[in-house]
């Protein structure tokens, strides 16, 4: 059998993304328009994908039936050509949010107004969402916010820690959205791109009851050193930020639908792999910790089948998902990388050129963090080609530089935005 690895590795990329594109799989859940003479339909949403579900919605909704609402996308993720007919979508920052986010988000909140027993609800949720619906908590600025978000983010925290921060440091997130439709009836529609699929954990869970507390956050942000401005700490100290909880009357009777979900997308890859005569193996989709960190333990399974035959014959591929961390050393970072470029750079320095091993990792939705690139292709030849080209792969890790090992190979992967988002895919081909 003949196989080209980097075609093979990008054709699972493309096919675990396509599983989870909001045009596939978000109309068959949509539920019947309420009687017009009674109740309206109002979207909001936020997320990487709100755009494309928000076109999706559009295209599947009754063409006679009211509807109207916001939804909030990440800038350069609106689906090209498209415009909305109904439905305003509006463009922020992330992973930072920005002024246009803030006005968005109290523009969304506002709609919540009047609502009915007989109105019906839709959120559009996706990753990228905690950044997107951007409300400080009462006290707080947005720089207070763009100042925790950024410490949150080079802290090393895993997702789910970063989101219970955010949720109660803002006045929209953790069921706040949830609460403020009541007495309506709320539907959820979400996209997942955390480890577990936790829907409290997307885009810090607006229409879901938040068990985690302020205490739980203020313990988070002392673990992780992050400095919180006075009125943030004052709020998580007295409670006075603390979320709707589960049983909470205002979110009673609401629903929720798991549109798309990272595993859901590896088992798509999975059998796209078995079509080609491949044997595929799914480690897990909710793989965490420091992308260095894993990216050596993936080379060592990689290694051992490569070297050993064991735990799986070769040929094969091995596929995982989740969301990895880097923790900045702000004073040695000198360039751009990303999760899934660190991962990959973690696993060359593991693998040392291993013969037959081929890798690819990348975010599905299209940006490796702030760089323009999804991630990156590493072949056994890479630790080669780059220290022909005079590059320091050890040096270009600890500065976080990722993407510079990558760059001059011509194996960085930039599909652009995909409108979806199921967080880290990673495939590691072994033949």
């Amino acid at each position: 059998m003949t196989l080209d690895p980097r075609a093979l590795l990008r054709q699972l990329y493309d096919v675990a993304v396509a599983r989870a594109l909001p045009g596939r799989v978000l109309a068959a859940h949509l539920p019947p328009p309420p009687d017009p003479a009674k109740g309206r339909t109002l979207v909001l949403g936020a997320g990487k994908a709100g755009g494309a579900m928000a076109q999706a919605l559009e295209a599947a909704w009754p063409a006679e039936a009211p509807l109207s609402g916001l939804v909030i996308t990440r800038y350069g993720h609106m689906p090209k050509g498209w415009r909305p007919r109904r439905l305003e979508v509006v463009e922020a920052a992330h992973p930072v949010p920005d002024a246009n986010g803030l006005a968005a988000t109290e523009k969304l909140l506002g709609l919540t107004r009047g609502l009915t027993r007989d109105d019906l609800v839709i959120c559009l949720i996706s990753g990228g969402g905690s950044a997107l619906l951007s409300l400080p908590a009462p006290g707080l600025t947005l720089a207070d916010k763009q100042a925790v978000n950024r410490a949150l983010l080079n802290s090393g925290a895993a997702i789910g820690e970063m989101n219970c921060v955010r949720k109660h440091l803002s006045g929209i997130k953790g069921g706040r959205l949830a609460a403020a439709c009541a007495p309506a009836r709320v539907l959820t529609l979400a996209i997942s791109d955390v480890p577990g699929d936790d829907p409290a954990v997307i885009a810090s869970g607006p229409t879901v009851a938040d068990a985690s507390t302020c205490a739980d956050a203020l313990a988070i942000c002392r673990r992780y050193r992050i400095q919180l401005p006075d009125a943030a700490r004052a709020g998580l100290a007295s409670g006075a930020f603390e979320t709707p909880k589960p049983g909470d009357e205002r979110l009673a009777g609401h629903e929720l639908v798991m549109l798309a979900t990272p595993q859901a997308s590896l088992e798509a890859a999975a059998a796209a792999a078995r079509e080609q005569g491949v044997a595929a193996y799914i480690l897990s989709d909710e793989i965490e910790g420091e992308s260095r960190v894993i990216g050596g333990m993936h080379a060592a399974l990689a290694r051992a089948v490569a070297r050993h035959g064991q735990p799986f014959a070769r040929p094969c591929v091995i596929l995982s998902g989740g969301e990895t961390t880097v923790t900045v050393d702000a004073a040695r970072r000198t360039g751009q990388g990303g999760r899934a470029t660190e991962f990959l750079l973690g696993c060359a320095l593991a693998l040392q050129g291993e013969p037959g091993v081929h890798a690819l990792a990348a975010d599905t939705d299209g940006i490796d963090g702030v760089g323009p690139h999804a991630g990156a292709l590493l072949t056994p030849t890479s630790l080669a080609r780059a220290r022909a080209l005079g590059l320091n792969p050890q040096a270009l890790l600890d500065a976080h530089d990722s993407a510079a090992f990558f760059a001059p190979l011509g194996d960085l992967l930039t599909p652009g935005p995909s409108f979806t988002n199921v967080n880290d895919f990673r495939a590691l081909l072994v033949v």
